[in-house]
């Protein structure tokens, strides 16, 4: 009635498993210069995603609603427009078609809180970096998320003036 277990060995803990590996770009069916811009966008949100966490997860450490707060600071539509502008003059003539391509499309809708101009900036920044991945050109992200990086404190400055101006 009872069946015993087949005692089976302990998995070795000699070679450790390897890291997974960033996965290649997926094949979307037309060359990256010929993407739809929301296209673009949407795998560049991941990207960029991706990328801010990482940075912040290294460089602020700490508790997780921490890490969260400032993540949220790095994927707002405000601060992406910020460093949308920042990058332009970094850009050539490539990837300043591939950010028009995403701040020209038409999302169909502007979320609470999002002024249309910094909604269609981020979108394009997205799209960047959307297109940037699907390049492979993964030294380039690199480059440009650094810039990204270094203008998040100017941001936050410039962001806390403005609100004791107000005051």
């Amino acid at each position: 009635m009872f069946l015993k277990k087949k005692k089976t060995a302990a998995p070795s803990l000699q070679t450790p498993p390897s890291p997974p590996e960033i996965p290649a770009p997926p094949d979307l069916g037309a060359p990256a210069g010929e993407q739809n811009g929301l296209t673009l966008a949407y795998l560049g949100d991941a990207v960029y995603e991706l990328m801010a966490r990482s940075y912040i997860l290294t460089r602020y450490g700490g508790k997780v609603h921490a890490l969260h707060e400032k993540t949220v600071s790095f994927s707002n539509a405000a601060f992406q427009s910020f460093a949308a502008k920042t990058l332009l003059p970094l850009l050539d003539e490539a990837e300043t078609a591939a950010y028009r391509r995403g701040r020209n499309a038409h999302p169909g809708h502007v979320p609470k809180h999002k002024t249309k101009s910094d909604y269609h900036s981020a979108t394009g920044l997205e799209a960047l970096f959307g297109w940037l991945y699907a390049q492979k050109n993964y030294e380039r992200l690199q480059t440009l998320f650094g810039v990204i990086a270094n203008c998040n404190e100017e941001f936050d400055n410039e962001k806390r003036s403005k609100t004791e101006e107000k005051r």
